[in-house]
């Protein structure tokens, strides 16, 4: 559960933005439905479950490397504006776009779906 509470405070979104929050909100609660589906998978027997995390070790890890992902990749993205008014919305903007697509990747793994 600590891991959990550490992983979303550190998606958690800046102050100010109510798109983000909107978003991270949504991605939060697809990421709580998925681990659960994770888990509900992890609970079936496997032909071969020597090899390689978990699925829910595997949703975690993955999910822990987005964030870091997204956060970098946006402020990047809003270097384009560095030191301007636009800096911020763009990477506001960046974040909202990446956090929604991720949304979209985690119901359709959920959903056992490639995420393509």
């Amino acid at each position: 559960m600590m891991i959990l509470a550490t992983l979303l405070l550190a998606a958690a979104p800046p102050s100010g933005m109510p798109d983000l929050r909107a978003a991270d909100a949504r991605l939060n609660a697809q990421y709580r439905a998925t681990m659960a589906e994770m888990r509900r998978r992890d609970a079936a027997p496997q032909p071969d479950a020597t090899t390689g995390p978990s699925y829910a070790q595997a949703l975690l890890d993955a999910q822990r490397k987005w964030i870091a992902f997204r956060d970098a990749n946006c402020l990047s993205v809003a270097y384009e504006y560095r030191g301007g008014s636009a800096e911020r919305l763009s990477r506001g903007t960046c974040l909202v776009s990446m956090t929604d697509a991720r949304t979209r990747e985690l119901r359709q793994i959920q959903r056992g779906a490639s995420p393509d």
